[in-house]
């Protein structure tokens, strides 16, 4: 009886340590919100950082659309210097944030702990800094909490920016075209975000990117072997006045900055799904697993849960904040969905092109015979055995004939309206 009580517990506990396909380890740091611990996958057995909130403390801090924004954000990019976030499970009383691990920790950590960095090093993970924040803007994603807390690093030296539950998008803007919440952290942010008139968001990073170069060096004044164009290029960026302070993209054309200067470029989507990918891609995932206090997990980004605690079914039936992705739930499996994309696809007059187990959508103008791509990348994410996700993104091509399309999808494969309440209060 006694071996019998032991080896239960030691089960239970087991079943504690594993979430979905992830075993959690150690701890590898501890927030407000939750930890992030250490997890391996155990089916390819690689590493990922779990960040694990808490939803009673979201709700009592009232952070929830922090939360959303943070995810949301990170679903768009795909940067070598971005921290990567896989996937985002939730429970009935937690969300796990599967992210990319990073195993050299925070750069703070790192400077705090060995010293002041040379100026080779500081400006390699400078231009790393750089390249990655000029993707963020592009993709028009401001982050707003730029410092040395916020940026990892790993064990060759590479820089990833991770942190955007503070970022802004371009529906954040106002009619003015600048942003007027103040946020960030004391000792990075500009002074025209503590000013209340409003302010550019990419020239607020720039300025937090200028006091990370400058914290490179480790002193209040510059050293004696700081080089004279290094100097230069950290006067121009904490100019005080934003009309004048040094852009990004002067910042890359700067002598200094470029010595040895490598661009780093964005990169595919480890799933298969490129953010330029011409296809229509359909995962078939089983997704509906149990945690230790038997809640049905649900693995998809924008569906972390649908308690009422925490309400995300602002997610269905609508645009996404970058205005290409529209989400429609059906009763329909993977396999009846891909064939019933493939029938309505080719009646709308679309063209397909099969290759590699995917979809290429072609739309052909009436009035004359070029072709115009219309790129789109689906997913099918299992919410319970007989309900499913289906996330349908347009990476380019025309808005108009592409929310046809959608309409079209959601009207004839999706759940009918009149049973909207059964997939948001399950």
């Amino acid at each position: 009886m006694v071996l019998f009580a032991w080896k239960k517990k030691e089960n239970e506990l087991k079943k504690e340590m594993q979430v979905g396909r992830y075993e959690l380890g150690r701890t590898l740091g501890e927030g407000n919100f939750g930890k992030v611990k250490y997890a391996k996958n155990l089916d390819s057995g690689q590493s990922f950082a779990v960040k694990i909130l808490e939803k009673a403390r979201i709700v009592d801090q009232r952070i929830t659309d922090q939360i959303k924004r943070e995810i949301g954000t990170l679903k768009l990019l795909r940067h070598p210097n971005v921290v990567r976030l896989h996937e985002v499970i939730a429970s009935k009383t937690k969300i796990y944030m599967v992210l990319e691990y990073v195993n050299g920790g925070e750069l703070f950590e790192r400077i705090a702990s060995r010293g002041k960095l040379s100026e080779a090093a500081g400006r390699k993970m400078f231009q790393q800094l750089i390249d990655a924040v000029t993707y963020c803007h592009n993709e028009g994603v401001i982050h707003r909490d730029l410092k040395l807390e916020n940026v990892l690093v790993d064990t060759d030296g590479n820089i990833k920016i991770s942190d955007f539950g503070l970022s802004a998008l371009p529906q954040h803007f106002r009619e003015d075209g600048l942003l007027h919440t103040t946020c960030g952290s004391p000792n990075y942010v500009a002074p025209e975000v503590l000013q209340n008139r409003g302010y550019d968001g990419a020239t607020s990073d720039t300025w937090s990117c200028g006091v990370i170069l400058y914290v490179f060096k480790g002193t209040v004044n510059f050293p004696k072997g700081l080089s004279p164009g290094a100097k230069n290029l950290i006067r121009r960026i904490l100019d005080p006045n934003p009309r004048t302070r040094i852009t990004i993209d002067e910042i890359k054309q700067d002598q200094w900055f470029r010595r040895r200067y490598t661009p780093v470029y964005p990169v595919q989507d480890k799933e298969g799904i490129c953010i330029n990918d011409e296809a229509f891609t359909i995962h078939e995932s089983s997704l509906a697993e149990k945690d230790a206090d038997s809640s049905t997990f649900i693995n998809a980004f924008r569906l972390i849960s649908m308690a009422s605690s925490l309400d995300l079914s602002g997610f269905f039936e609508k645009e996404d904040v970058s205005e290409r992705t529209i989400r429609f739930t059906s009763h329909h499996s993977p396999k009846e969905l891909m064939e019933g994309i493939e029938d309505i696809v080719t009646q709308m007059g679309f063209l397909i092109r099969k290759r590699s187990g995917q979809l290429k959508v072609v739309h052909l103008h009436k009035d004359h015979n070029s072709p115009v791509s219309l790129s789109v990348a689906a997913e099918v994410f299992d919410i319970s055995p007989s309900l499913y996700l289906v996330e349908v993104r347009r990476t380019c091509g025309d808005a108009k004939v592409y929310r046809q399309l959608c309409e079209k999808l959601s009207h004839d494969l999706g759940v009918p309206r009149s049973q909207e309440l059964l997939v948001t209060e399950f």
